[in-house]
């Protein structure tokens, strides 16, 4: 038995790994002195086995929530930026809820009421992303091709916005980094599982409102 224990407990960690993928995250650091990267292990979540079974019955609370596969009916959004946080109903009913980060101070995302105009899986930003040069160095990070000149010979590396929701001009809701508090150009950024069932359960019409 002493053998065997130490034997199992090392299956266990080898199958427990193959479950898991390292992510690496870019992190601003305070004050806009350019960022920093961190590797963190995610677990893999498991493909849905069909429409019925729950999508994200083991995901933590705090990466969202969501038991709407079994609801029925029109779908809207509520977001509330006060809480930073997003609720999607069916029908009227709660359908999920997940985490949200959306703009900071001096571009702050405005309420309202608006709805879905267009949806891109594999959207890109024409506004924000880096200046690089064309070995691929970033020269300039985190711009905005408004207000930041372009340096010579430098070319615009967009910003890459999986699972985007336009609701109201350049502001949409998309798959993005959540440091816990408002962090973005004005969009709405969520998890990346939420972001991707919230894409496949709206379409172009889906009532979103933005509450303070």
């Amino acid at each position: 038995m002493r053998v065997l224990l130490p034997l199992l407990l090392l299956s266990f960690s080898l199958v427990a790994c193959s479950d898991q993928r390292e992510v690496l995250i870019r992190r601003p650091i305070p004050g806009g002195g350019g960022y920093w990267v961190e590797k963190i292990v995610v677990k893999k979540q498991p493909p849905p086995r069909d429409r019925g079974s729950s999508r994200l019955q083991s995901l933590a609370f705090d990466q969202g929530q969501w038991h709407g596969d079994h609801l029925v009916g029109s779908p809207r959004m509520v977001i509330s930026l006060g809480e930073q946080k997003v609720y999607f109903y069916k029908g009227g009913q709660l359908a999920g809820t997940s985490p949200i980060s959306s703009g900071r101070e001096g571009m702050a995302t405005r309420a309202g009421s608006f709805s879905v105009t267009e949806k891109d899986m594999h959207h890109a930003s024409s506004l924000f992303g880096d200046y690089v040069s064309r070995d691929g160095t970033v020269l300039k990070r985190e711009i905005d091709v408004r207000k930041d000149p372009r340096p010579p010979g430098a070319l615009f590396d967009a910003a890459k916005m999986p699972y985007f929701m336009r609701i109201t001009g350049a502001t949409g809701m998309h798959e993005g980094y959540l440091p816990g508090y408002p962090a973005s150009h004005g969009c709405i950024r969520l998890p990346h599982r939420m972001a991707e069932i919230f894409y496949h359960e709206s379409s172009v019409g889906t009532p979103v409102k933005i509450v303070p």
